[in-house]
C-alpha cells in the first residue's frame, strides 16, 4: 500500500483516494535480497571443486595406515633379513548426496504478468534457488554431523570420533590415524595468539604439517583480532601526514604462525577449525553440479502451471583428518 500523508503525498481522504487511483508506483526494478548471508568457506570450496562421477562409492579414496616395509641396518656384509609382504593401504568410501530445490511457475502468474512485470516473479525464485542452495550448503557446512543423507560437514569430517565414529567407513575409534585434533575447552576461553599458536602446533605436531587456514565466527574473530590491537603502528609516507592520507586500522584476516585465520558468519560462535585446503575437497557430480530439469507441466496433477528443479549430488571428503583440527568453548564478543 502506498503510504499516505507522509512528504509530498497527501493524507488518506478523497484526494489521496483519487491520486492512488490514477497514478502508478514508480517501482524500482530490481529485487533487494535481505535474507541471505555471504558464505565465503562454501564459496571457496564450490570454486575448487572436485568433479565425481557414477558407481557405488563414487568417491573412494586409497589410504596408507599402515607400514609396508621395514629398515635394517647392515654391516660390511651388506647382508639383510628377507622381507615379508605386509598389507597397508585400505579405502576411505564416500557417497553423494543428493539436494533437490523445486521451482514452481503458475500458469496464471505468466499470464497476469506478461508485459507487465516490474519484477518477474519467476526470475526472482531462479535467483532466490542459488540463494537457497548456497545457505543450505553453509548451514550442513557448519553443523551437520548426523543426517547421512546430507552432505557431511566440518563437524563430522574434521573430529576424533567424538561426534563422527564412522567416517569413510572407517572406524576411528581402532584406527587413530583417522582421527582430526580436538580440543574442547572446560570452560571459555579468551583466544589469544599464544593460544592459537599452541593449538596450531598441537595439529602441525601430529604429521608436520601445518594447516593452510583457520574458520570463525565474526564475535570469536573480533576478539582474537583485539590481541592484535595494541601492536597496531602507523607508518607515514615521507612528505606525507594523516591530515592528507588515510589511517588504516584492523584485520581482514589475522595471522598466526603464517596461518591466516578468516571469519564466516555461518561458523558456530566459539569454535575455530583449523584446514589443510590440501586433503579437505568438495566432490560434485559432473552430470549433477546444479543442474536444472527445465520446466515441465503439472497438468497430470490437475494444476495450471509448471514445476522444475534445481539438483546437486556432492559430498565433502576429507582424505587425511589428521591434518585438522578443532577447537571449541572460545570465547567471543557478543557483537
Amino acid at each position: 500500500m502506498p503510504q499516505l500523508g507522509v512528504g509530498i503525498v497527501p493524507a488518506q481522504g478523497v484526494i489521496a483516494n483519487e491520486l492512488t487511483a490514477v497514478t502508478r508506483r514508480a517501482f524500482l526494478s530490481k529485487v533487494y535480497v535481505q535474507l541471505w548471508k555471504s558464505a565465503p568457506m562454501i564459496s571457496a570450496l564450490l570454486a575448487n571443486a572436485q568433479v565425481a562421477s557414477g558407481g557405488l562409492s563414487p568417491i573412494t579414496a586409497p589410504v596408507q595406515a599402515w607400514q609396508m616395509v621395514q629398515a635394517q641396518w647392515t654391516g660390511y656384509d651388506g647382508s639383510f633379513n628377507q622381507p615379508g609382504v605386509s598389507p597397508g593401504i585400505t579405502n576411505a568410501e564416500f557417497n553423494l548426496k543428493s539436494m533437490v530445490i523445486a521451482i514452481p511457475f503458475l500458469g496464471m502468474e505468466g499470464l497476469v504478468q506478461v508485459d507487465y512485470a516490474v519484477v518477474p516473479l519467476i526470475e526472482a525464485r531462479m535467483n532466490d534457488a542459488t540463494n537457497v542452495a548456497v545457505a543450505t550448503l553453509s548451514q550442513a557446512l557448519y553443523n551437520n554431523y548426523t543426517n547421512q543423507m546430507q552432505m557431511i560437514g566440518l563437524p563430522g569430517a574434521i573430529d576424533d570420533g567424538t561426534f563422527m565414529p564412522i567416517f569413510g567407513g572407517i572406524n576411528r575409534a581402532t584406527n587413530a590415524w583417522w582421527t582430526s585434533t580436538y580440543v574442547n575447552n572446560a570452560t571459555p576461553v579468551t583466544p589469544t595468539r599464544a593460544l592459537m599458536e599452541q593449538y596450531i602446533a598441537q595439529v602441525a605436531k601430529v604429521t608436520g604439517e601445518l594447516p593452510k587456514m583457520g574458520l570463525c565466527g565474526f564475535g570469536t574473530f573480533a576478539d582474537l583480532a583485539l590481541d592484535y590491537l595494541p601492536n597496531e603502528r602507523y607508518m607515514i609516507t615521507p612528505g606525507s601526514n594523516f591530515g592528507t592520507g588515510e589511517a588504516a586500522s584492523m584485520f581482514r584476516a589475522v595471522s598466526v604462525s603464517g596461518v591466516p585465520v578468516y571469519a564466516d558468519p555461518y561458523c558456530p560462535e566459539g569454535t575455530v577449525y583449523w584446514i589443510n585446503t590440501d586433503y579437505l575437497s568438495l566432490y560434485i557430480h559432473e552430470r549433477a553440479s546444479f543442474y536444472f530439469t527445465g520446466f515441465e507441466s503439472t497438468l497430470p496433477q490437475g494444476s495450471i502451471g509448471f514445476l522444475g528443479a534445481m539438483i546437486t549430488l556432492l559430498e565433502l571428503v576429507n582424505v587425511k583428518p589428521q591434518c585438522h583440527g578443532k577447537v571449541t568453548n572460545l570465547g567471543y564478543l557478543p557483537i
